[in-house]
């Protein structure tokens, strides 16, 4: 998969968040540290009221674009009063406990999982995570079988011409095509109170990178977490660096 302008910039601090921009955060490896298992993540109570006072501060224009589908996401971040992006933008909460779907295409995800599920069977190491939309197959715990995961998740891609591969960290994912985090994000950007906004946008993977490009092409800017090229104009070293970014643009 290929991304716009992928490069590696020297660590370019990002300008203070303006009161009037739109704001847009991936969550693993962005707002919380990437755990061995998708469902360890620690959601401090100091991160939580960071997202409280800048959904305040940017008149609500605020909002996580996530891999993780709505409801473990909102699980996760349960208090936050933001709209929630969740499978790659298949899914859209405007509020807490409200989801639609975003693609058309319905389908059984029963299968796929059992299939996933069948196929790692073999190597517990393996964790399969499923999703509403698709599967993922993490190899965090076992990277020495990356080679196995990707030819199983080609496999479970033929076999399921409207899902798409989406590679992440240390993880192969199928999603549906035809969606996107750069498709959410620019759904987004046409609503209120997002609508006529600079867009911001903060992320640490491959699967945040279109919507890098799509912030920064809007007039916007974004932010890369961590190391690794990227198209993104300027870069912090960890969620804990974006952190003290976001609060000194509180103070």
């Amino acid at each position: 998969m290929v991304y716009p302008n992928r490069r590696s910039p020297p660590d370019v601090t990002p300008p203070p968040l303006a009161p009037d921009a739109a704001l847009f955060l991936d969550f693993d490896g962005c707002l919380v540290d990437i755990a061995p298992r998708p469902d360890a993540v620690v959601v401090t109570q100091a991160l939580r009221d960071r997202l409280a006072a800048l959904y305040r501060r940017q008149g609500g224009a605020v909002a996580l674009i996530s891999g993780r589908d709505v409801a473990d996401l909102r699980g996760h971040m349960d208090g936050f009063e933001g709209i929630v992006a969740g499978s790659h933008g298949a899914e859209l909460s405007l509020r807490p406990g409200r989801i639609q779907t975003l693609h058309r295409v319905d389908f059984d995800a029963g299968p796929l999982h059992a299939a996933a599920h069948a196929a790692a069977a073999p190597h517990p190491a393996l964790l399969v995570e499923e999703k509403p939309h698709g599967v993922a197959l993490h190899y965090r715990d076992a990277p020495d079988l990356r080679a196995f995961v990707d030819e199983v998740m080609q496999d479970l891609a033929d076999r399921n011409p409207h899902l798409v591969l989406q590679p992440a960290k240390m993880a192969v994912e199928l999603r549906p095509g035809g969606v996107g985090k750069d498709s959410a994000l620019a759904h987004l950007m046409t609503l209120e109170p997002f609508a006529g906004r600079v867009p911001v946008f903060a992320g640490d993977d491959t699967t945040d990178e279109p919507a890098m490009a799509e912030a920064q092409a809007r007039g916007g800017f974004a932010i890369k977490i961590g190391d690794g090229p990227t198209a993104a104009h300027h870069r912090l070293s960890d969620p804990a660096a974006l952190a003290a970014w976001l609060d000194a643009s509180l103070n």
